[in-house]
């Protein structure tokens, strides 16, 4: 079963609790006016165990009594039979879910949702991020044709869930905008016959995949939170002036003791403020996702590809997410050649926590002090940079060793790329490795292989002793992996080209998915190229 606090990537806990039939959400520390999140949903989620399900390429719970619009041929007889009963643990393709209620409070409390649409939108993406961090059911299926086959052997499905048109989700439309978001889909692809839309003809077999799920972004779904009075950031405070009433003679709630703090404590409670960097962060309080742009094509050399979006800024974090198996925040951000360290404001795994207490390591780690402001403390990115590419271990592949002023040249080159951009991945916001992002279209590795306008390449190291690890490196890896399939719709395969006698982090790339095609001569050395497809790749690792 999935923990009952549930981190995501903004930031925010929600709280997930069982109750008859279904489980109840509840966004935890909500104590701001006009929230996006209402103060808590409910939904019903079953499972069938009809083993004739695992004919079906599609999972639809409604298929026994629906009539498909399509023609004869198009999607497979439904079976007959079906054993519902109460959700334990995940199925691959058994389950099914609707919200069936939502906790509104009065509207002196809260501001009405202005499009009640994407708040319904954001509260299944927050179940389905619930649910895909399920244990994975065995993927194998038995079919009628596979019944004797060994189960190595046998074939593999999707992990998919069925979104039944019920409760909430049977209001007028929204099925339909749900399904043009990507949040659900179906097999039936046709217009349909029927002109009495209450009929919910064609809208009864919806699903969502894991591996359709985990390349949605989050961007879309997830706002930053409007407080009530004041901002958490530079000026005021992040609490309304309503106090918290005690409960169960326990401790108090811990307050913030300066400014620093209570930013910190706000990005725990996920009121993520206009002036925080962060990939959610919206003075509008609106999602912060765009599509990305036509093509506008241009020439490096001889090589002509799409014009690139400019990178994010120095400092930037473009990728956060909350990693379950470690128990902690990782992150990405752009590297910088400030002489200043940049200051992590996003969450970390002890803020969300609720462990709040001064001084700790946490402060240490972000920079902070006791003075009122966030202080920028320990080594900044080139100081980083410096200590790493002379380690032994990293110069060996790398070759950029030597002193800090070749270092501070080596990030600036990069910083300059037309194709490419440097960053730094943090746990819970300190520092553990650089990593550069590319496009391979136009980088070196373009004139070797006969790739797609929008293929990323990766290169990265890892600096800090302990943040080494076989499963830390699988994380981060499929975590990068993640962020340049999100980056651009059009990306279809992430490439890497590690030296031959790498062998340890090929054999990680072979555990991540990747697979070699062939070797490349570069003037400097032999690489493997490795390769992986967006058709190939599942989710993340948690």
């Amino acid at each position: 079963m999935a923990p009952s606090t549930l981190h995501l990537p903004n930031g925010q806990t929600v709280a997930v609790t069982a109750v008859y039939g279904g489980y109840f959400f509840k966004p935890n520390d909500l104590n701001t006016h006009h929230a996006v999140l209402p103060p808590g949903w409910t939904i019903q989620i079953h499972s069938d165990d009809d083993e004739s399900d695992h004919d079906l390429p599609w999972r639809g719970h409604s298929a026994q009594t629906s009539s498909s619009s399509c023609a004869a041929g198009d999607v497979p007889d439904a079976p007959s039979r079906r054993h519902e009963h109460r959700f334990k643990t995940a199925t691959l393709q058994g389950d099914s879910v609707f919200i069936s209620s939502i906790s509104n409070p009065s509207n002196t409390d809260f501001k009405p949702a202005s499009s009640p649409t994407r708040q319904i939108a954001m509260m299944l993406w927050v179940t389905l991020y619930w649910y895909f961090h399920q244990p994975e059911p065995d993927a194998r299926l038995t079919t009628t044709e596979s019944a004797k086959t060994a189960e190595p052997g046998r074939p593999r499905g999707d992990w998919r869930l069925g979104v039944k048109r019920e409760g909430v989700l049977r209001g007028r439309n929204l099925l339909q905008k749900l399904e043009r978001m990507g949040l659900i889909a179906s097999e039936e692809s046709c217009v349909g016959t029927e002109t009495d839309e209450r009929t919910g003809e064609g809208w009864q077999d919806m699903f969502i995949s894991r591996r359709s799920f985990w390349q949605l972004d989050a961007r879309i779904f997830l706002f930053t939170l409007t407080p009530a009075m004041h901002s958490p950031g530079a000026a005021g405070s992040p609490y309304t002036s309503r106090p918290g009433s005690p409960s169960g003679g326990g401790p108090p709630t811990p307050q913030p003791e300066n400014q620093a703090e209570a930013m910190v404590l706000a990005n725990a409670q996920g009121l993520w403020a206009p002036s925080m960097l962060g990939p959610f962060a919206s003075a509008s309080h609106l999602p912060t996702f765009f599509p990305p742009p036509p093509p506008h094509y241009t020439f490096t050399g001889q090589v002509r590809h799409p014009m690139r979006p400019k990178p994010p800024r120095q400092g930037e974090t473009f990728y956060t997410r909350y990693i379950p198996s470690v128990g902690q925040y990782l992150s990405f951000r752009v590297a910088s050649v400030s002489a200043r360290p940049p200051a992590h404001l996003g969450p970390t795994s002890a803020l969300a926590s609720g462990r709040f207490s001064r001084p700790t390591s946490t402060f240490s780690d972000l920079g902070m002090t006791g003075q009122a402001g966030p202080q920028l403390a320990g080594p900044n990115d080139v100081e980083l940079l410096h200590a790493w590419m002379n380690d032994p271990r990293v110069s060996r592949y790398w070759g950029e060793q030597g002193p800090q002023a070749h270092q501070e040249d080596f990030l600036l080159a990069k910083l300059r790329s037309r194709h490419s951009f440097p960053a730094i991945g943090c746990w819970d916001g300190k520092p553990f490795g650089y990593f550069e992002i590319e496009w391979v279209k136009e980088d070196r590795l373009g004139r070797h292989v006969d790739g797609d306008d929008y293929d990323r390449g990766i290169q990265g190291l890892v600096g800090e002793q302990e943040f080494r690890g076989a499963h830390r490196v699988r994380v981060w890896l499929s975590a990068l992996v993640h962020y340049c399939f999100l980056a651009d719709s059009r990306t279809q395969s992430v490439l890497l080209e590690p030296r031959v006698d790498n062998e340890r982090f090929i054999e990680y790339l072979h555990d991540a998915g990747f697979h070699k095609e062939r070797e490349v001569a570069f003037p400097h050395q032999q690489s493997a190229l490795m390769r992986l497809r967006r058709e190939a790749w599942e989710a993340p690792f948690l």
